[in-house]
C-alpha cells in the first residue's frame, strides 16, 4: 500500500505554516525532530482537558484515568518494537538518557578497568561522550569500528576488535548525518558470539523502519519519540528483562522505591526502578498516540515512501556542479542527504534557503568525530520523512542554485 502524502499533509497544521508572507514552510530536517499531527496534539491536549492528575499514587477516577493512558502508551510501545513485555520499556527523556542509564546502571556496575566497549566512528556524540566519561573514571578501553569511504561500517574492523573480547559493543542503527542503515542483526551476532551486551541507537531507526528488538536480539534499544511523530521531552529504553533486574536504580526518588526506612530502601519492580519522580505523563500519551499514527500508516510503507523520496533527492542533488554528496547510496540509506556545497559554508546554505522557507540543518549534526574523519566541519543536511515530496525536492534543488548564483 502506497501512503496518501496529500492526506498524510492535512495532519499536519505546521505544514501550512508562511515563514514570512506568500512563503510557506518546507521542512527538511526530520532527522532533528518531526512535526506533530493533530492526533498527537490532540491526545495530550485532552489528556490536560479532562484527566490531568498525577500516576499509580491516586484512587480517585482522575488519577486512575491518568495512570491507565500512561501505561497504555507503554503497552503500545512495547508492541510497536516487539518487546516481550511492557517492563521492559523504561521511559526516559529521549535516547540520550536512555544510553546514559545504561552506561551509569549496568556498565558501571560490570565495567571495571581494562574492559573493552566496542563504538563506531559514525556514532551520535550520545553514543561517545558517556562512554569516555566512564573512560575517565574507570579506565575501560574504547575502541571504533572504522567508517568506509562510502559510509558504511567495515565489519572486518569489527571481526578483529571483537577477538578482544569486548564487554559491550553500542552503535547506531542509522547514522544521523550519512544516512547509513547498520546490518543491526549481525553485529549482535557477532557481538553475542564472543559474550558482549550490545546497546543499539535507534533514534533514527524507529521512526523509519520497522523494527523488532527480538528478531535483532538486542540486549538494549533506545529511542525518542521526538523523532517519530510524538513529543519531545520524552524516549524509551528498551531491555532485555533479565539485564534490567539485575542492574541497579538509576535515579532515587519517589514512585522507583517498593519501601524506604531511614537508613535503607528497597527498589520497585520493573519498570518502575528506574522511573523516579513525576514522569512526563502528557508526554507519555503523546508517544503513544504517535505509536498509533505510525502504525495505522504501516513502517513498511512510510520507509518505502522515505526511499523512494531519498533516491529521487540523491539524483536530483547530484546534478548540481560543486555539491558533494556524503554516504551510501540510496538503497543502503534512510531518508537523509548530507552534502557540502563547494565554495559555500553549510550555515550560509542553510540561510539563504530559509529565506524560501526551506528549513534544512547545518552543522556537524553531534557527530564531529565522523565529519573530522572526512577533512570537513560541517555539513549540509536535507532529511525527509513520511510528509515530504517530490516536489519539495525540487524546491530544495532550486534554492540550492539561488545559492550558487548569490555566492558567484
Amino acid at each position: 500500500m502506497s501512503l496518501n502524502i496529500k492526506e498524510i499533509r492535512k495532519d499536519f497544521p505546521i505544514l501550512e505554516r508562511e515563514t514570512r508572507p506568500g512563503v510557506r514552510v518546507t521542512y527538511l530536517d526530520s532527522t532533528a525532530t518531526s512535526q506533530k499531527p493533530v492526533q498527537v496534539i490532540e491526545a495530550m491536549n485532552d489528556y490536560y482537558r479532562h484527566s490531568n492528575a498525577n500516576i499509580h499514587r491516586g484512587v480517585h477516577t482522575l488519577a486512575e484515568e491518568a495512570t491507565s493512558m500512561y501505561e497504555g502508551a507503554r503497552e503500545k510501545i512495547a508492541k510497536f518494537v516487539n518487546a516481550s513485555s511492557s517492563r521492559e520499556i523504561i521511559y526516559t527523556r529521549n535516547t540520550t538518557e536512555s544510553i546514559n542509564l545504561v552506561a551509569y546502571s549496568w556498565a558501571r556496575a560490570n565495567l571495571k578497568a581494562g574492559d573493552l566497549v566496542i563504538l563506531t566512528e559514525m556514532e551520535h556524540h550520545s553514543n561517545l561522550v558517556p562512554w569516555q566519561m566512564l573512560q575517565a573514571e574507570r579506565s575501560i578501553e574504547l575502541d571504533f569500528i572504522s567508517v568506509t569511504e562510502d559510509g558504511l561500517l567495515d565489519l572486518e574492523t569489527y571481526k578483529s576488535l571483537l577477538s578482544r573480547r569486548p564487554k559491550l559493543v553500542s552503535f547506531t542503527h542509522m547514522s544521523n548525518v550519512l544516512g547509513t542503515i547498520n546490518p543491526a542483526a549481525e553485529i549482535i551476532r557477532l557481538g553475542h558470539e564472543v559474550g558482549a551486551i550490545v546497546l543499539v541507537d535507534g533514534a533514527q531507526s524507529v521512526p523509519h523502519l520497522s523494527v523488532d528488538v527480538q528478531a535483532l536480539d538486542a540486549d538494549f534499544y533506545a529511542f525518542s519519540a521526538h523523532k517519530m511523530c510524538g513529543p519531545t521531552g520524552i524516549g524509551a529504553l528498551y531491555g532485555k528483562s533479565a539485564l534490567l533486574e539485575a542492574m541497579p536504580p538509576f535515579l532515587g526518588g519517589g514512585d522507583m522505591i517498593k519501601e524506604v526506612k531511614l537508613r535503607s530502601f528497597r527498589a520497585n519492580s520493573l519498570p518502575h526502578k528506574f522511573e523516579a519522580g513525576t514522569p512526563a505523563i502528557a508526554e507519555a500519551i503523546g508517544f503513544g498516540a504517535a505509536v498509533d499514527y505510525l502504525s495505522a500508516l504501516g513502517m513498511d510503507n512510510v520507509a518505502a515512501h522515505e526511499h523512494e523520496i531519498t533516491e529521487y533527492a540523491l539524483e536530483r542533488l547530484e546534478e548540481i556542479p560543486g555539491v558533494k554528496l556524503f554516504g551510501p547510496s540510496a538503497d543502503k540509506k534512510g531518508g537523509v542527504a548530507a552534502f557540502t556545497l563547494e565554495g559555500v559554508h553549510p550555515h550560509d546554505v542553510a540561510q539563504i534557503l530559509d529565506r524560501d522557507g526551506i528549513a534544512v540543518r547545518a552543522g556537524h549534526h553531534c557527530a564531529q568525530p565522523l565529519h573530522e574523519k572526512f577533512g570537513i566541519p560541517a555539513t549540509s543536511r536535507a532529511s525527509f520523512y513520511l510528509y515530504n515530496t517530490k516536489e519539495e525536492v525540487d524546491l530544495l534543488v532550486n534554492g540550492l542554485y539561488k545559492v550558487k548564483e548569490m555566492f558567484g
